[in-house]
Order: C-alpha cells, then sequence, then structure tokens
C-alpha cells in the first residue's frame, strides 16, 4: 500500500516540475516578444512614414536644422508600455543626402510621440 502512495506522490512531483518548465519557457518565449525589437517589413506603411516624419521635425526643432524627410530606409520596433520605433531615415540637408538614425517612443492610445535620439550614420 505504501508504494502505491510513493510512486503517486513522485507521479505528483514530476509533474509539478514539467508543468513549471512548460510555464518558464513560455515567459522565456512572452519575454522576448515584449523585450526584442522586430523588423518593420513594410517601411511605406503610413504610421511609419507618420514616425518618420515627425523624427525629422522635432529634431529641426530641438537642433535648429531644416533638414527634409525623404523616405525610412530601414526600421524596427520594440513592444514596452508603448512602442519604440527605431529608425534609419534619408533626409536631404539642403542638396546633401544623408541618413540618420531616429528612435521614436510611442503611446498610440494617448497620441504620445517623443524623440528619443536622432544622429548622423
Amino acid at each position: 500500500m505504501e508504494s502505491k502512495h510513493f510512486v503517486f506522490f513522485l507521479s505528483v512531483v514530476v509533474l509539478f516540475f514539467a508543468a513549471a518548465e512548460v510555464s518558464a519557457a513560455v515567459d522565456r518565449q512572452r519575454s522576448n516578444e515584449l523585450g526584442s525589437y522586430r523588423p518593420i517589413k513594410n517601411l511605406t506603411e503610413p504610421r511609419v512614414i507618420e514616425v518618420g516624419n515627425f523624427a525629422v521635425s522635432e529634431h529641426n526643432k530641438e537642433a535648429g536644422t531644416k533638414l527634409l524627410f525623404v523616405k525610412v530606409v530601414k526600421g524596427d520596433f520594440q513592444v514596452v508600455s508603448g512602442l519604440n520605433f527605431r529608425l534609419v531615415i534619408s533626409a536631404k540637408d539642403g542638396v546633401d543626402l544623408g541618413n540618420y538614425e531616429a528612435v521614436v517612443y510611442k503611446k498610440p492610445w494617448q497620441s504620445y510621440k517623443r524623440l528619443i535620439s536622432f544622429k548622423k550614420v
């Protein structure tokens, strides 16, 4: 009779640890999804263009420059308590064309955007 209880107890312990490992794997996957940058597949999507224009406009205000947005060359995004967009933007400085890396934080549900960084690359 005691061996049946021991086998049952051992089975419960094994199932508990197996369930804990599956739960930890799911948590690691969610963590990777939420914290990792992922590529933007459609760089001509209106919201991507809007974020690129915003980055150039805000940089112009802060730096007193007159860059002109041309297009988004490359981009990825990160899901946080909102979205971080990391874009490589092609912009004109007079007749000179250059690439700039911009990071914009956006909370779409609050219509909030903030330029985090902007630098020539």
